[in-house]
């Protein structure tokens, strides 16, 4: 019995590709009439792609076109009476609707990943259901060219740098060197490593996944080989960053703090990338030795280019069809009316400069400080203070801390001491909401993020919040929504965070409350001339 190649999905390879300038021209169309509505997807994309955790975000879109061309390979040409091309229509106009409440928001994450969300509606249109999510690989390789949502970029940075900390000491106690960690700080004695945010890993993980992805699909094996390469990106990552931190140790106590500087820092990271790339070679070399019939690591990674260029050809192939045309009208008249949607004027409230706020209250003095510049960097505050308040008579000593923001949509905003304290080595011990009472500070009761922090035998007692437009509130997601609501409703954008810290003396928590609580009511009397309400 015979089969014919079609029967298989496979188009012969010399089969012209016919060209349809009307469909294409439906296409084009749709393209250029969706980009008001994700233009604020892709300029936050831009602004991604030049930090180095992103830096690989444009491979990314070429590596997609390359797996969907490969997947076109063995597909033959789509005829014009495709079935069930309507869903396509219905998932791209979905994504405009996410789209469009995305800018509405101002949440450049939601703008983009609804931009993929429009692309497998493209896909779906143009192939019907039947075939066209059979694409659903190359169209989600996208999602890693998008940067994470800044919390968990925040968090997972932290959390990376707290494991590399951890297993790069010991990397550098494997070598018989004396070396003990404080928090992120790699003690050496007569040297110190700090395990800043560029060291956490991200770096590299963020590529290495995508590459391993993209590995995992290439790979001509069992699925559970594809499997299991994909979910050992990570490990590898963490493990061979720490081994990096690590000999970065030891060169340091052997050659000097130089080592840790410059070209060398900039060549050991590369070198790290391009062994978990070899690492991950060696998996699936591996692997195939548990196969009954091993392939050759040539035939097991399949990276045939052959025929690409004539199926990139096959886009000026789209046929007219009446779900493509509903589709692009469509898209053309939801970015018509989005462009005619005005974002309300924000309005900048009066304020005082921090630089003007009072040095003492009552027997109270502060020493004022500036941060470090590349930490008022990572901040990203308009204006802030930052002080250490003695009192003269008991010698009792409080931190007073608060960040101000114009616009919290612009940049990365608030950051919640939660995701900042064990970059100084505290460990949180406890967090949990807690009710004071200011009333006679002209704030009423409300609720604090209460954190014990504890770093060796010392722990301090920690309340914070955010400061928003006169409420105070203490869920970082809450306070997101609460400005984009009064932007529209009072055309507001701007607000704070307030840190209040003392020590824990002899463990009594609750006369380090009491005595925080006394303290407040003095340093909130004056502070709304700095944070409006």
């Amino acid at each position: 019995m015979s089969v014919d190649s079609t029967d298989l999905g496979v188009g012969p390879a010399n089969t012209p590709v016919s060209v349809n300038w009307r469909g294409f021209a439906w296409l084009v169309l749709a393209v250029v009439a969706s980009l008001p509505v994700f233009w604020y997807g892709f300029t936050s994309l831009a602004r991604a792609w030049v930090t180095p955790e992103y830096s690989h975000g444009p491979l990314i879109p070429l590596i997609s076109l390359y797996l969907f061309l490969r997947e076109l390979r063995h597909s033959p040409p789509t005829p014009d009476h495709v079935r069930l091309r309507w869903p396509g229509v219905a998932v791209a106009l979905f994504a405009i609707l996410v789209a469009m409440i995305g800018n509405i928001v101002d949440i450049a994450d939601i703008v983009c990943y609804a931009l993929i969300i429009w692309i497998m509606g493209l896909v779906l249109i143009c192939f019907g259901w039947d075939r066209g999510r059979r694409h659903w690989a190359p169209v989600l390789h996208l999602v890693f060219m998008l940067p994470l949502p800044q919390l968990f970029y925040w968090k997972l940075s932290i959390f990376l740098q707290g494991v590399s900390s951890e297993l790069g000491v010991a990397v550098v106690q494997l070598a018989g060197i004396p070396v003990y960690l404080d928090g992120n700080i790699i003690d050496l004695g007569v040297y110190k490593l700090q395990v800043a945010e560029a060291c956490s890993g991200l770096r590299y993980l963020f590529p290495i996944l995508s590459f391993s992805y993209l590995f995992s699909i290439l790979y001509r094996g069992p699925f559970w080989h594809k499997a299991v390469m994909l979910l050992s990106a990570a490990p590898i990552t963490v493990a061979m960053n720490s081994f990096r931190i690590g000999m970065i140790g030891i060169l340091v106590n052997y050659y000097g703090i130089e080592q840790a500087e410059g070209f060398l820092h900039f060549f050991e990271g590369w070198v790290i990338f391009l062994a978990c790339v070899g690492i991950l070679f060696l998996m699936a070399m591996g692997l195939q030795r548990l196969t009954p019939n091993p392939l050759p690591l040539s035939q097991a990674i399949d990276l045939e280019t052959h025929g690409l260029g004539r199926e990139a050809r096959r886009i000026f192939a789209v046929a007219p069809s009446g779900a493509l045309i509903a589709a692009t009208l469509l898209t053309v008249a939801m970015s018509i009316g989005w462009t005619q949607v005005r974002e309300p004027e924000i309005v900048a409230p009066e304020r005082q400069s921090f630089l003007l706020f009072p040095r003492s209250f009552g027997d109270w003095y502060g020493d004022f400080t500036r941060l470090d510049p590349a930490v008022e960097k990572v901040l990203g505050a308009d204006d802030y203070v930052t002080a250490m308040y003695h009192n003269t008579k008991t010698g009792e000593t409080f931190d007073f801390f608060s960040a101000y923001y114009k616009d919290q949509t612009d940049g990365g905003g608030l950051h919640s001491p939660e995701v900042c304290l064990p970059n100084g080595g505290w460990e949180v011990y406890s967090l949990a909401p807690y009710q004071v009472d200011m009333t006679d500070a002209g704030y009423g009761v409300f609720d604090v993020n209460r954190a014990v922090i504890q770093k060796g035998m010392h722990s301090q007692l920690v309340y914070y919040w955010f400061e928003q437009r006169g409420k105070r509130m203490t869920n970082d997601f809450l306070t997101k929504l609460s400005v984009l609501k009064d932007a529209w409703l009072i055309h507001r954008k701007d607000g704070s965070i307030v840190r209040f810290v003392t020590e824990i003396r002899d463990g009594d928590e609750a006369d380090a409350d009491r005595r925080l609580q006394e303290i407040m009511q003095q340093v909130l009397v004056p502070l709304p001339r700095y944070l409006p309400q």
